[in-house]
């Protein structure tokens, strides 16, 4: 087989291919064996007539498009390899030349991977990004700890008040009439969670136990059930318990029940080490990104088409398995997980491109930079991944073996990128981000206003 270059324009690329007189004899003949068996020829069983009798009745061609459709299914690939392109998308194959005998000429019109061309990417300025852990996120997690320690009681002496956690029964009405899915009993319900329609939870406000309350409200025009959209309806609720929130001291006797530490300075001490350590993961992935985003917007190349739409259905895919993950399933959440899902994707182009490109560029400086992935590397990877799916011990090896037969590449892949992000993060030069001229008015002024500040409180000193 023979294939050449024709034409390059771009990320498009024209080829021309052939296949030769004996590679479609044998192709006509898997053709002949796959469509036998749905050809009637009179004196023999369905699917026994040889297949020069199927020609001489029905014409030599009757297999030729089958045929041709084999050939170039197993010609293509090699001429691809042949000709070393990284195609993208389905090609548009003609047929060029088709004589009996004679090498059967075929052109392809392919998109392949684009042309980019690299910024100077080593010792580049990048703004550095560092979160700093405050007396005030400390304090923030140890309310968060209080609050997951949190008693629920029961109200008995005062009406509902917002944060209340309420047991309820309900009935809807639209037009006097009960509808469908309006109606619960000793339906849970957080008084401010605002997870019911908009209007409904503030109702029960000042409302007591045992009381029965009809609550007026109107559905929203983007609500799930199309049939209630923008209908007005009334619930008639039965409050059967109120019950709150009780939080405990934060003092000593806290920082024991919580946690190991006998003091709450040792709780907050330690609630601050944790806080710097997320802090600091936290900086190195912003700093990562800092890095790889200024790359990629130097970087030059003409994102494909196809492989924008590509990567907007694989977003458009993840998003819709975080709904799928919440247990949503029924014909109405079908319906509005599915309108959810398409107004991402219609927002999701600018990421989508930028994906595309940064993967582009990684790839590229991958082969220049000829990143590797040892042996080791691979063993390494496996066993982290084995270990974060918490494999039983008889299981193990199988499971490894398992996914190094069919993940290699792709954890290789992953391996090499996360090579060449460290590679290209360590020959950065981080520097400190520039203010907003904004800001640095503001903080002039602040100065100022503190200058003043001083000089009084100086006067008011002297006399």
């Amino acid at each position: 087989m023979s294939s050449k270059i024709l034409k390059k324009e771009k990320n498009l690329v024209s080829i021309e291919f052939t296949v030769s007189p004996e590679e479609f004899e044998k192709a006509v003949n898997k053709a002949y064996l796959k469509v036998k068996n749905n050809i009637n020829v009179e004196g023999f069983r369905k699917g026994k007539a040889p297949r020069n009798i199927i020609e001489r009745k029905y014409g030599k061609n009757i297999f030729y498009d089958d045929a041709l459709d084999l050939a170039v299914q197993k010609e293509y690939p090699k001429a691809v390899n042949e000709l070393a392109l990284d195609v993208i998308a389905n090609p548009k194959i003609d047929v060029v030349k088709f004589e009996e005998g004679q090498d059967i000429v075929l052109s392809a019109d392919v998109e392949v991977i684009p042309e980019v061309v690299l910024p100077e990417y080593k010792g580049i300025e990048v703004e550095k990004t560092e979160i700093k852990v405050t007396d005030e996120d400390v304090e923030k997690e140890i309310k968060a700890i209080q609050e997951k320690n949190a008693r629920i009681v029961e109200v008995e002496d005062r009406a509902v008040e917002k944060g209340d956690f309420l047991t309820i029964d309900y009935a809807g009405f639209v037009d006097d009439e009960q509808f469908e899915g309006g109606t619960a009993e000793n339906q849970p319900l957080e008084i401010g969670s605002n997870k019911f329609i908009p209007g409904f939870e503030e109702q029960l406000i000042g409302k007591n136990k045992d009381e029965e309350v009809k609550v007026n409200v109107t559905f929203p025009e983007d609500y799930h059930a199309e049939n209630l959209r923008g209908k007005d309806a009334a619930f008639n609720v039965t409050i059967h318990e109120i019950k709150t929130k009780e939080l405990p001291e934060i003092d000593d006797e806290f920082a024991k029940d919580v946690s190991e530490f006998d003091t709450l300075e040792e709780l907050k001490a330690d609630t601050r080490k944790n806080l710097e350590q997320r802090a600091a993961d936290s900086s190195k992935v912003a700093n990562d990104n800092n890095v790889i985003t200024k790359i990629v917007n130097e970087a030059k190349v003409e994102v494909p088409e196809v492989l924008i739409q590509r990567e907007i259905d694989y977003l458009g895919r993840n998003y819709e398995q975080q709904f799928r993950q919440q247990g949503l399933s029924g014909k109405e959440y079908d319906e509005m997980i599915s309108k959810f899902v398409e107004q991402y994707k219609e927002g999701a182009r600018n990421q989508a491109e930028f994906n595309v490109k940064a993967d582009l560029v990684l790839e590229e400086i991958i082969k220049k930079e000829n990143v590797e992935v040892s042996e080791e590397e691979l063993t390494e990877e496996i066993e982290q991944i084995a270990e974060s799916y918490r494999i039983e011990a008889d299981r193990l090896e199988a499971f490894k073996a398992n996914l190094l037969k069919s993940s290699k590449s792709y954890i290789e892949e992953s391996i090499r990128k996360r090579k060449v992000i460290d590679m290209l993060v360590k020959d950065v030069v981080f520097v400190e981000p520039v203010e907003p001229k904004e800001k640095k008015e503001d903080k002039k002024e602040d100065k100022k206003e503190d200058k003043k500040e001083d000089k009084v409180k100086k006067t008011e000193n002297q006399n």
